[in-house]
């Protein structure tokens, strides 16, 4: 922390701007974009409580993340400038938050906010308490009063002269929505249901009525703009197609994906993909990247090649992987957090706008084409153009619809988007599939090197430990297609394993780091906080899930073994002894005021969701019933959610999981080439409980699961397979062929 001499409370603005506030030591890429600022920061720290304390002043609490567009507008409306700092440091002891780094805070508070204002958002402007009870909240406001909203000025005003003249009035507007969070907390704990026998198929058809009714048959996806990918949801639409074997189940997840990756969503030109859509058809987009996206999409265009072998889902899946190795790994095999939606239209212009790195005017393609004509062969650059503006439907006048611009930013610009199909671009312009991509391909080659050549987005270099699991959990799904490339994904998740595991994971303690810092792709750079903040419920969560995934495509023990070890301390520290299930922080979390229970699943799996999985898969690979017990205790504590599968997809997901049975497959064979068959055979396959456990005759002490070792053996010498679906072990099979069409039919047999 930068010591108090740097434009201390009451400082001039003008001191802090020129000195650096108490934010200029910080790790976080956010709250250093705030460091200059004339408003005297502080981060969430005793100093700054104390301080509201001695003085008796009200907390102003801002809570964003540095890629967040409204984030910046308000910096550069408000914080920058020198008058309404004034009245912020004169009133207020301000604190900055970065949600990603310190998501407990941020969840706590936007509960708050949800309550009192029925939506919310970043940035989040929360005023507290010197004992920091929340007062009031909102999220953006506008320098001067506009679109029926105050300006912020008068907002610290009113809130400043309400704490001096009327402060009982405030401090129970405050209290209000306070207890009813403090209740909604209280109202589950005392709870009594719980799931009984059958409940999950109950639940599965009702969950399945509401996402046919939500769906955008359209477009995909569910309800209308904006449109986000909702993973979770898509997750659990697979696994309802496999238990319910209803073709209009997987229609809905796969007509999804197919327009999520036709869309302006999708960076057409390299790879990965944005956070949402601000239209229906996905055409207009918010062009923010983000990590948790990037990895759990890669997992769902795998799971979708597995179901459909259709090379365009698994040509996403690459892209992404393209996108993380090129743009946001650090050089020691972690992952950033993601890129901004805003850059400079040029190296000359000094204002940052949304879109400006990804959109391209009609003349800019024709006449980079023309410039690198040689480039295409024989074909034309006049008919590449032709071709190329056909495919991705662009205009000459722009084709970003000026009502989803509101702006202005994409005035004649073109979002690249497919709105046909490579079908139908072949069949207009007499093209072979494989000439129309190469002509593609070629194509985005040259732009994606003339766009490397503008200024960039700003990089978040905060490595997240929880959503570089979800990463590694796709790039084990991606490596088990079973690809040319497996190799390659797969050498690339084992540094990811290895890197959290020595830069993420105190051995000694068995615990987790949220965060650590690189400075960018080519730098080797890694900082850590002085003061450690150590990981939340997602963060362990996430990371077994993607230990999991990996152990299937690797079976390696080791990593099994520290996905149980991590468990253990997730229980230890997140556990609730008294009702079941996980709090988000842990208990001796200082400075939180309430201890929550995530009761949704969102852009990311809550860790409750993803947890309740996990311990199923951890009860049968090591053969312990407490896992699965905890797994229902931890499924009762949200039985009362309504509706349970549309709140909660990806734990009725684990649900189906815990009623039903895994899918046990034992491996039985010394570790050679036949044996690798077998167990490949079975990872192209999308099987969401299965577990695949290798039996090694002549390694018996290193299985985890001693009763399946004991149980199965070779048939005649041969490696031979078991596999047990619904409670019931299949005859054993010793011939590959077989193996894959035992495994058809017990799983995919399809009714329409």
């Amino acid at each position: 922390m930068a010591s108090t001499d740097k434009g201390g409370a009451g400082a001039g603005p003008g001191a802090a701007a020129k000195s650096g506030n108490r934010l200029i030591n910080s790790k976080s890429p956010y709250l250093l974009q705030h460091a200059y600022n004339p408003v005297d920061w502080y981060p969430w720290c005793e100093e700054a409580f104390e301080l509201a304390r001695k003085e008796n002043k009200l907390i102003f609490l801002s809570v964003g993340y540095s890629t967040c567009h409204w984030c910046h507008v308000m910096e550069h409306e408000s914080f920058e400038n020198p008058e309404t700092a004034a009245v912020m440091n004169k009133h207020f002891v301000n604190i900055k938050v970065d949600r990603e780094e310190r998501p407990d805070i941020d969840k706590v508070y936007m509960q708050f906010l949800l309550l009192s204002k029925g939506s919310g958002g970043w940035p989040m402007s929360v005023w507290l308490t010197p004992d920091l009870a929340p007062l009031a909240a909102g999220t953006y406001f506008p320098p001067h009063s506009r679109w029926g909203m105050p300006s912020f000025t008068k907002v610290l005003e009113s809130i400043a002269n309400k704490w001096q003249t009327d402060r009982e009035s405030l401090l129970k507007a405050g209290s209000t929505v306070l207890k009813a969070l403090q209740k909604n907390q209280d109202a589950a704990a005392v709870a009594e249901a719980a799931f009984e026998p059958g409940s999950a198929e109950e639940k599965l058809m009702e969950a399945l009525n509401v996402h046919k009714q939500r769906y955008d048959q359209a477009h995909g996806g569910f309800g209308r703009e904006p449109k986000f990918p909702e993973i979770p949801r898509l997750n659990f639409l697979f696994h309802a197609y496999l238990v319910t074997k209803d073709v209009d189940v997987l229609d809905m997840v796969m007509q999804t994906l197919d327009h999520i990756g036709r869309g302006g969503i999708n960076d057409h030109v390299f790879g990965g993909f944005c956070r949402y859509a601000t239209t229906r058809d996905w055409h207009n987009v918010h062009f923010e990247k983000m990590l948790y996206d990037q990895g759990q999409l890669m997992a769902a265009y795998a799971n979708a090649y597995k179901l459909t072998r259709s090379d365009l889902f698994l040509s996403y899946a690459d892209k992404i992987y393209r996108y993380l190795i090129k743009d946001l790994r650090h050089p020691a095999g972690g992952f950033y957090a993601g890129e901004d939606a805003d850059s400079l239209p040029t190296h000359q212009d000094t204002v940052k706008v949304e879109g400006a790195f990804y959109a391209w005017t009609w003349s800019e393609i024709q006449e980079t084409f023309k410039s690198q004509a040689q480039c295409f062969g024989e074909v034309s650059p006049e008919r590449a153009f032709e071709i190329y503006t056909f495919h991705y439907d662009l205009q000459p006048k722009g084709n970003v619809p000026p009502a989803s611009d509101p702006h202005g930013h994409l005035t004649g610009k073109n979002i690249l988007i497919v709105k046909g199909s490579e079908e139908d671009t072949c069949s207009n312009f007499n093209l072979e599939l494989e000439q129309l991509q190469q002509i593609l391909e070629t194509a985005n080659d040259i732009l994606h090197s003339v766009r490397d050549k503008r200024p960039r987005p700003h990089l978040d270099t905060k490595i997240i430990c929880g959503w570089n699991g979800l990463v590694l959990s796709g790039l084990s799904k991606l490596a088990n297609c079973g690809t040319t490339k497996r190799d390659e994904y797969m050498q690339t998740a084992k540094e990811l394993v290895d890197f959290l595991r020595r830069e993420m994971y105190d051995k000694e303690r068995k615990l987790l780091q949220r965060s650590c810092y690189g400075s960018g792709v080519e730098d080797n750079t890694l900082e850590k906080n002085e003061l450690q903040i150590e990981g939340f419920l997602d963060d362990y969560a996430f990371l077994i899930k993607g230990l999991l995934d990996y152990y299937k495509a690797s079976l390696d023990l080791s990593v099994l073994s520290w996905a149980k070890e991590l468990q253990e301390s997730q229980d230890k520290l997140f556990w609730d002894q008294q009702n079941g299930a996980y709090f988000f922080s842990q208990q001796n979390a200082p400075n939180v005021i309430v201890r929550l229970k995530e009761d949704h699943d969102g852009a990311e799996p809550c860790g409750n969701s993803v947890s309740a999985r996990n311990l199923t898969l951890l009860s049968h690979y090591y053969d312990e019933s407490s896992y699965l017990e905890r797994a229902g205790k931890l499924l009762n504590f949200f039985a009362d959610v309504s509706p349970f599968g549309h709140a909660l997809p990806e734990m009725l997901s684990a649900l189906l999981l815990h009623e039903n049975g895994l899918d046990l497959v034992a491996v039985v064979g010394p570790d050679s080439s036949d044996t690798k068959k077998f167990v490949e055979i079975c990872r192209k396959f999308y099987i969401p409980g299965m577990i695949i456990l290798h039996v090694d005759p002549l390694h018996p002490d290193d299985a985890c699961n001693q009763r399946v070792q004991n149980k199965f053996k070779m048939v005649n010498g041969k490696t031979t397979v078991y596999i047990c679906h619904d409670r019931v072990c299949r005859m054993p099979v010793t011939d590959p062929v077989q193996l894959e069409e035992n495994l058809m039919a017990n799983f995919f047999t399809a009714k329409r």
